[in-house]
């Protein structure tokens, strides 16, 4: 036990869950069956959920490095599996086989299929074509929204939905985006403008509406509506106040700071993480901003595996991020990206580092009220609307997509968001 939660301390692997762990100071282990959790936040609201997300899992130390990232094959190879299934196949980004584990001891029932296989697309075309005609049996996540209404009109397939969770927005690198902190021609103002200005031109309701046929919706704040303590700040704040957009107040906001327009933006997305749409998706976030005459929009893509490499290395001045979230608490769509320390490494590594800010995050979580708690989440939305380290824009379902004769995928689409393979049975 404490050699997981130390060695993901020890890590810090900008791609992983270790932003999760900001509240925790230190593992005990006073002997074998003991377990002390100290904590840097009193009566800690939120640590129950993180102990159950991807930071929770606990390692085999025999297979497990210490220090460092261990290799795919070397898991597979120590056999360093406790859960419903073990992985009796490998072959990376292709094909995972997985069998039941006979000495799974967890709380979940046991698997109730003996083995489970999970293919990986590259083509989200390809995905659909294979539950389409019954090559697998579940398809979930990355399908675009007409593969989905095409989909659902197949008499021998069913297409599921669960609670919303899942966001997209665009992340701003504070050091290098236009006039960023290491920009030749640096100045604060300026770069904030500029964000601003984006936020008054983007009309959320017109991607949601034609490239995802409204399988998602407008994101007003940096947490999703239907949380506690979800707030719309970034909807009476930005555009015409009512969500949609507004280019003179952008043409203001860049004025006013001395801006001079057109402002070169360079845009990066990336077309297979987050499904087909994306490059549609970002198209028109490009097209949006582009006729507004007040920036020239660069657009470019990179693929996942070069992409999540990148983005944490400067690569990109502004890019396009998901989240599926790890627990069901506006927290978690806060503390991974807001709060940043040498000690604690913001999960988006974009170089945004308040203060008041990590002090406001640190505050919320402690507090057990849930009035007064949703108050706190409420001023931490409003500053961020303020400072725009990022800019929302959609808010989405989970979606899967499977035979008739599959049982169990309602019951796995819940508010944990974790796909459970282990109910899935025909």
């Amino acid at each position: 036990m404490k050699f997981s939660f130390d060695r993901q301390l020890k890590i810090q692997d900008p791609n992983g869950p270790s932003s999760l762990l900001g509240g925790l100071e230190s593992v005990e282990t006073p002997d074998d069956s003991t377990v002390i959790f100290n904590l840097k936040r009193k009566n800690d609201q939120t640590f129950p959920g993180v102990l159950a997300s991807a930071a929770g899992p606990i390692v085999d130390e025999d297979v497990f490095d210490a220090d460092k990232i261990t290799e795919n094959q070397d898991i597979v190879d120590g056999k360093a599996f406790a859960g419903p299934y073990t992985i009796d196949g490998f072959k990376f980004n292709e094909l995972i086989t997985y069998k039941a584990n006979p000495d799974y001891k967890g709380f979940i029932e046991p698997a109730k299929t003996e083995t489970v296989q999970m293919k990986y697309y590259s083509d989200a075309n390809n995905m659909k074509l294979d539950v389409q005609e019954n090559t697998i049996d579940v398809a979930w996540r990355s399908l675009s929204a007409t593969d989905v209404e095409d989909l659902g009109k197949n008499e021998d397939l069913k297409v599921h939905k669960g609670p919303g969770g899942e966001i997209r927005y665009i992340v701003f690198n504070m050091d290098t985006m236009p006039f960023g902190a290491k920009t030749d021609n640096a100045d604060e103002k300026k770069s904030l403008a500029v964000r601003q200005a984006m936020a008054d031109s983007v009309d959320r309701q017109a991607i949601a509406s034609q490239v995802y046929k409204d399988t998602f919706t407008p994101l007003y704040s940096h947490v999703p509506d239907g949380l506690p303590g979800a707030d719309e700040p970034l909807k009476s704040e930005y555009g015409d106040g009512q969500g949609g957009a507004d280019v003179d107040k952008a043409k203001k906001a860049l004025k006013d700071a001395g801006v001079k327009t057109p402002v070169t933006l360079n845009l990066q997305y990336n077309p297979d993480h987050y499904g087909p749409s994306s490059g549609d998706e970002y198209a028109l976030v490009k097209d949006q901003l582009d006729k507004t005459g007040l920036f020239k929009v660069n657009l470019q893509s990179t693929e996942w595996v070069q992409y999540s490499k990148d983005r944490t290395d400067d690569a990109y001045p502004m890019y396009q991020l998901g989240w599926f979230p790890d627990y069901s608490d506006a927290d978690n769509y806060l503390v991974p990206f807001f709060y940043d320390t040498d000690e604690t490494p913001s999960f988006l590594a974009n170089h945004y580092r308040d203060k008041t800010m990590n002090k406001e995050l640190n505050a919320q979580s402690s507090i057990d009220d849930k009035g007064k708690r949703a108050d706190a989440l409420k001023k931490i939305q409003g500053q961020l609307a303020e400072e725009l380290p990022t800019l929302p824009l959609l808010q989405g379902n989970q979606i899967a997509v499977s035979g008739k004769d599959v049982k169990g995928v309602d019951d796995t689409l819940d508010p944990a968001f974790q796909f459970r393979l282990a109910l899935l049975s025909k």
